[in-house]
């Protein structure tokens, strides 16, 4: 694999940078010639001149030539004499979002792609932000914001052809692509082998460097440690497809947009989590340092949320609803680890969705019910 040089403009890039972008970084922001790096890879200069013309032609992606402005910041050559064009090139590159590194990127693609598996999902990207969400179509005429996710990772999915858009704009819309799915499938099952070793480990059978990892993966993802619906699509999703004897909908509109909302909280707290939160003592009632109410915006704010639908809803119901809406628990796995009863869970959950949604009124009622 091609390296840029450590002494060059670029930098060491990151591990997870196509090989194709790496060409393309090395002979467009370091000036390095196409034979140099194909005698550097062992192949015919043609293959990479195909390289950099097909990076080259990705450029019209928004996501794409973000990333690979990022990737070639700061540029090897100087070009200089107007002191305000540099002033304000400096302040651009000062600007740039920081480069997720390969585990971080693992982590928020399995959330990020996950959600964007389900029918109807669109990551939506609008220009000079700092952060992109994933909507899903509702199916009545209206959609749900599932998730959110900082631009920089937006942009290396894009750079690795994870996600595609049809039609860029002012806002760009994105959808997942075949690789994308491909490579969902082999985060999770990379994952699971991080957490089996865990598991392993913890019985006697593995010690070490392995056994440090998969807990280091917990610790930075909570919902590693949970027993995860690791399906395309969330346990409330795949409940509003299911019908009734009377041909109802199983969980109507209004209840699986209650469960996203105390999703949407749960993703916007975590991001602002620096260590990791355990949601359960909110259920079950047990004093937390410093959990009273928050004031604010962001990730405090959406703290101060989940922490109050928690407690609201209380054990049972805050328990299923917190495992299967936030931590994306099967409705089998909630019933065994709860000791409940086969098929009661998917009641008790509609019963939590019912009082979840009473809660979100009631706050909207008190001007309460602003997410920021």
């Amino acid at each position: 694999m091609i390296e840029v040089n450590a002494k060059g403009a670029t930098g060491r890039l990151p591990g997870w940078v196509p090989q194709a972008a790496r060409v393309y970084i090395a002979h467009t922001e370091n000036g390095r010639p196409i034979r140099e790096l194909a005698r550097e890879a062992g192949c015919h200069a043609s293959t990479v001149l195909r390289q950099v013309r097909r990076i080259e032609t990705r450029r019209d992606d928004p996501l794409v030539d973000a990333a690979l402005r990022r990737l070639g910041a700061p540029r090897g050559r100087t070009v200089a004499t107007d002191p305000a064009k540099d002033h304000d090139a400096m302040t651009a590159m000062c600007n740039l979002p920081e480069t997720p590194d390969e585990s971080t990127l693992a982590r928020e693609a399995r959330r990020v792609l996950r959600r964007l598996c389900e029918s109807g999902a669109v990551l939506a990207v609008a220009a000079e932000m700092d952060k992109a969400v994933v909507v899903r179509d509702t199916g009545d005429g209206g959609n749900t914001r599932t998730a959110v996710v900082e631009a920089a990772v937006a942009q290396a999915m894009a750079l690795k052809d994870w996600i595609a858009c049809e039609n860029p704009g002012r806002i760009s819309r994105y959808r997942v692509t075949a690789a994308g799915r491909a490579a969902l499938s082999q985060l999770i099952a990379d994952q699971e082998n991080r957490l089996r070793g865990f598991s392993e480990a913890q019985a006697g059978f593995e010690t070490g460097a392995e056994a440090e990892a998969a807990l280091d993966e917990i610790d930075r993802d909570p919902r590693a440690r949970k027993g995860r619906y690791l399906l395309a699509e969330s346990p409330l999703t795949a409940l509003s497809r299911r019908r009734d004897k009377g041909g109802e909908a199983f969980l109507s509109d209004a209840l699986v947009a209650a469960g996203e909302r105390l999703r949407e909280d749960f993703e916007l707290a975590q991001m602002g989590q620096r260590s990791v939160q355990n949601w359960d003592d909110f259920v079950t009632g047990a004093p937390q340092a410093g959990s009273g109410a928050k004031t604010g915006t962001g990730s405090d704010a959406a703290h101060a949320r989940l922490a109050a639908a928690l407690r609201d809803l209380g054990p049972g119901l805050g328990d299923v609803a917190l495992r299967c809406c936030c931590y994306l628990e099967g409705l089998e796995t909630t019933e065994k680890r709860l000791g409940w009863s086969a098929r009661s869970g998917k009641i008790v959950l509609r019963i939590a969705l019912q009082r979840l949604r009473l809660h979100y009124d009631e706050a909207a009622r008190h001007g309460g019910d602003l997410i920021g």
